[in-house]
């Protein structure tokens, strides 16, 4: 029994001293990034890069950072340290180096696509991985967003009490949940029901596995509505039907990760017309997928 107990206390010594089951120094990643986290149900810190200097326009509507132009990294404790998903907003330029940097650092490209149509200037989306050391992680993402234009230093958080010229509460109501005002756009996150796995762990809705619909109000009581559909294969032309036959434009499908269960396939989508019309489009697309109950 004695002898037991001795290994057991060294064991857990020799694991206390071992950098990958450290627990994350989030102060220090926060550093390193030059910002504080969101914290997100699931134990995720997430970190913002609104595209703030980009001046994109779409069918004449000058997109907000919230709408569609939001690099973002997301991060979450695992016993090899920490694993970290994101999804950074590049133009055609910045491409290469950032990948470059990214690839030199350890991080797995997962996804290069377009999230818009026909915007000006054209961005494109870079969804990224990454396992390890949080803080070793941090720099190298860092060193690589510092190759682009994107912001780095911190910017105030946008006012969660702004009024928007939009009848919220309708479109609430319509889809029966709740959303948030975030720089001048309203936002929906809605969880899809079952758990999304990677490598046998759980990888919560935070991480960027919930579907997204934002609102940007355009005047008159329309909006612009942009965002994206996480949705397994039986559900993806069933949705695309439904958003269709709503006037709601399919601008993509594609994946963001590689070993994900159940395998996802993430649509997006724009229009731009009566928001009330709007979401009722959205909200028989979703009644088509398999969403946690609210």
């Amino acid at each position: 029994m004695i002898r037991t107990i001795f290994a057991i206390a060294a064991f857990l010594v020799i694991q206390c001293n071992n950098p990958a089951f450290a627990a994350v120094d989030w102060q220090k990643v926060e550093q390193v990034l030059g910002r504080k986290a969101t914290a997100l149900p699931g134990d995720v810190h997430r970190f913002g890069f609104p595209r703030s200097d980009l001046k994109v326009t779409l069918d004449g509507v000058a997109i907000k950072p919230a709408l569609a132009l939001g690099s973002w990294l997301a991060f979450m404790e695992t016993h090899e340290g920490a694993m970290v998903m994101g999804d950074l907003v590049l133009t055609n330029e910045e491409i290469n180096p950032v990948m470059e940097r990214l690839a030199e650092g350890g991080i797995e490209i997962t996804a290069l696509h377009n999230h818009l149509l026909r915007s000006t200037p054209a961005t494109m989306y870079m969804h990224i991985e990454g396992h390890g050391d949080a803080s070793k992680l941090a720099e190298t993402i860092h060193d690589a967003l510092g190759l682009s234009h994107t912001p780095l230093a911190a910017q105030p958080a946008p006012a969660s009490s702004e009024s928007l010229d939009l009848d919220t509460a309708a479109i609430e109501k319509i889809f029966d949940k709740k959303g948030k005002v975030s720089g001048g756009v309203y936002q929906f996150s809605i969880p899809r029901a079952e758990s999304i796995k990677e490598g046998g762990m759980e990888v919560p809705p935070s991480m960027g596995t919930a579907i997204a619909i934002n609102f940007q109000p355009t005047g008159a009581g329309q909006a612009a509505v942009a965002g994206d559909f996480a949705l397994t294969a039986a559900e993806v032309n069933p949705v695309l039907r439904s958003l269709r036959a709503n006037g709601i434009e399919v601008t993509a499908l594609h994946n963001h990760m590689l070993n994900e269960e159940p395998r996802l396939f993430f649509m997006h989508f724009w229009a731009n017309d009566d928001a009330a019309k709007l979401a009722k489009g959205l909200r028989a697309a979703l009644d088509q997928v398999n969403t946690a109950k609210m």
